[in-house]
């Protein structure tokens, strides 16, 4: 992750509990291990969020489960991975919005586009979903680590600042 004087208005989280859900049938069922997952745990905890190691849960319902156990314990920012392509299993938007109180749309739009840009066309079939329940911040990412590396580079100027609004922080 950058820092210093061109790293964008990122802050320190300075210990803002965060969660990581995988939505992946087969790392679920012990087919291969999860890589994404830690990726995005690492990245976390470099902006200052204290988090745990991601729950890994099928695709659908399981991962509804998993983002309301995160809230439920406090989580301030959610990032998910996988379950956002066409395929029938992928539902990972749709348990989303289901949790969500409103959606903060640029944030999706900004990581399809930064796909779209390092050259990746099929970025835009993403229907990654990024919103706001209650005082927690939830953001799907693709499940490819290609993917979820371009989200990163879009959320890690603006995730201290935008779990710090979500609660009303000054700007």
């Amino acid at each position: 992750m950058s820092s210093g004087p061109d790293a964008g208005t990122q802050g320190e989280a300075h210990g803002l509990p965060a969660a990581v859900v995988v939505a992946s049938n087969r790392a679920a069922a012990g087919v291969y291990e999860d890589t994404t997952g830690p990726l995005i745990r690492d990245a976390l905890r470099r902006l200052g969020f204290t988090t745990g190691e991601p729950a890994v849960v099928p695709d659908g319902a399981p991962v509804g489960t998993a983002i309301r156990a995160a809230l439920d314990a406090g989580a301030r920012v959610v990032l998910t991975t996988g379950g956002t392509g066409l395929t029938p299993t992928d539902r990972t938007p749709e348990v989303t919005r289901e949790l969500l109180d409103r959606e903060v749309p640029g944030i999706a739009e900004a990581i399809r586009a930064h796909g779209v840009a390092q050259g990746v066309p099929a970025a835009v079939l993403s229907r990654g979903l990024a919103g706001v329940v209650g005082e927690c911040l939830v953001v799907n990412l693709p499940g490819s680590r290609g993917g979820v590396k371009d989200g990163l580079a879009v959320l890690e100027p603006v995730l201290v600042h935008a779990a710090e609004q979500v609660v009303g922080s000054d700007h």
